[in-house]
């Protein structure tokens, strides 16, 4: 194999790993210099080594397929502008003594960041949030137990589902993987599709916290 071509699967497979998921026109815009059929060509050995994922309109990354949302770590890094907008615009939404919900999800913990210093109550499945709320010293904050996802970094299952059944919240800053109009919301877990039914359905409003990247994406599990 040339260096040029394990260079450019290389970025090919970074570029993947990055967004999550692409279509095949997206990967021509990138490698304009490539053909589509030595793209097509390069994502199999990189499906077959199990870099990315293959899929009828392009690819996805391994570890959108098989976590829940994906990884924490390679969500935080996309689309950083656009999360800390949301963050800004969500933040107005939050009434000191009221309680909220933080869901998991890197738009969410930057919320958690964002949040002033001044009483709230505040629960969260997120460990992330929890750590970001942590610094606070007038927000209670509150954990709900589960079984520990480590891709999302968050906590769900029958527990959570129970847990949540005997509370209610004022306000729900929800996060999400996807949405198409056909399905609506989603996500990558039935876990966490379940989890993030019963939050909607004790919570008196609901702000979902997803940047542009997620509109016209498709999960398997509806919300």
């Amino acid at each position: 194999m040339s260096s040029r071509m394990t260079e450019r699967r290389e970025a090919i497979a970074k570029f993947v790993t990055e967004r999550g998921t692409v279509t095949f026109a997206q990967l021509k815009k990138t490698f304009p210099d490539v053909s589509e059929m030595t793209i097509r060509t390069d994502l199999r050995p990189l499906d077959e080594a199990r870099r990315i994922v293959r899929t009828h309109g392009g690819a996805r990354s391994v570890e959108y397929v098989v976590g829940t949302d994906n990884l924490l770590l390679n969500r935080s890094a996309r689309n950083v502008e656009e999360k800390n907008i949301i963050a800004g615009k969500a933040k107005e939404l939050v009434r000191p003594n009221s309680t909220i919900f933080l869901d998991s999800g890197s738009t969410t913990t930057r919320l958690a960041k964002e949040i002033e210093d001044e009483r709230l109550l505040a629960f969260t499945n997120s460990l992330t949030c929890a750590a970001e709320l942590s610094n606070l010293e007038k927000v209670h904050t509150i954990v709900i137990g589960g079984k520990l996802n480590r891709y999302s970094m968050s906590l769900n299952g029958s527990k959570s589902i129970e847990e949540i059944g005997l509370l209610n919240f004022d306000m729900l800053f929800l996060g999400l993987t996807s949405f198409q109009s056909s399905m609506g919301f989603g996500c990558g877990s039935d876990g966490e599709a379940a989890l993030k039914r019963a939050i909607i359905s004790h919570a008196e409003r609901t702000a979902v916290l997803m940047d542009s990247s997620k509109l016209g994406q498709r999960s398997t599990f509806k919300i």
